[in-house]
């Protein structure tokens, strides 16, 4: 026979675990990389023991609910992973997603760096004429922009240029096969003796039109 308040006590304790799980839960989930037990006891201001075994107890659940993630101890700290048995559909997702449709700003920022590579951050936002940053990294995500060293300039600013995926998105064998230009703008042809446009670097405040990309190779 259980004693006066037992049962309370009992659900308390009960309740007191969920909540430690589940705020547990939330850290992992809102950290990019493995978090130590010492870490993670500091955040929920317990014991280093009672942080492992709060970690033990959270991947026993996971497991027993089946869910989609799974809780290991990698690297020196835990940290969440999607089940195994998720791969393929995982691996869909992933490159369904790689492949979604590019944006407006995302189609300037990658035909400026195609034609102009290799180009910096500064050059990219003047042909533009507006901060390009965030659309700089999600091109960067997706594959098809990377950093490509750096310019011997004050500074030393970061050089972009295309990836070996852009080239395999547009079918294309190198980047001499982007079409050019001219026709697409309506320009006419270069007079004999012309050479091409000046594209030495624009000083601060000064907008590079965008129909004076040079083309690859230049």
């Amino acid at each position: 026979m259980r004693k006066p308040g037992a049962a309370g006590t009992e659900a308390g304790t009960n309740s007191s675990n969920t909540t430690d799980t589940r705020a547990l839960e939330a850290l992992l989930f809102v950290s990019d990389e493995p978090l130590t037990s010492s870490v993670i006891a500091q955040a929920l201001e317990t014991e280093r023991k009672t942080a492992e075994e709060l970690c033990d107890r959270l991947a026993r659940e996971l497991e027993d609910r089946g869910s989609g993630v799974v809780l290991r101890n990698v690297a020196g700290g835990w940290r969440l992973f999607t089940h195994p048995d998720t791969a393929a559909e995982v691996e869909r997702f992933v490159l369904s997603s790689r492949q979604a449709r590019l944006t407006k700003a995302a189609l300037e920022t990658l035909a400026i760096v195609a034609y102009k590579q290799p180009v910096t951050r500064h050059q990219i936002t003047s042909i533009r004429g507006v901060n390009s940053d965030g659309v700089l990294r999600a091109l960067q995500d997706k594959g098809l922009v990377e950093e490509a060293g750096r310019e011997e300039t004050p500074g030393r600013p970061a050089l972009f240029a295309t990836t070996p995926s852009f080239l395999e998105r547009l079918g294309l064998p190198s980047l001499a096969a982007l079409p050019s230009l001219a026709p697409l703008l309506g320009l006419d042809a270069e007079e004999p003796g012309e050479g091409p446009a000046d594209e030495t670097e624009q000083g601060p405040g000064t907008t590079t039109p965008a129909s004076e990309p040079a083309e690859p190779g230049d």
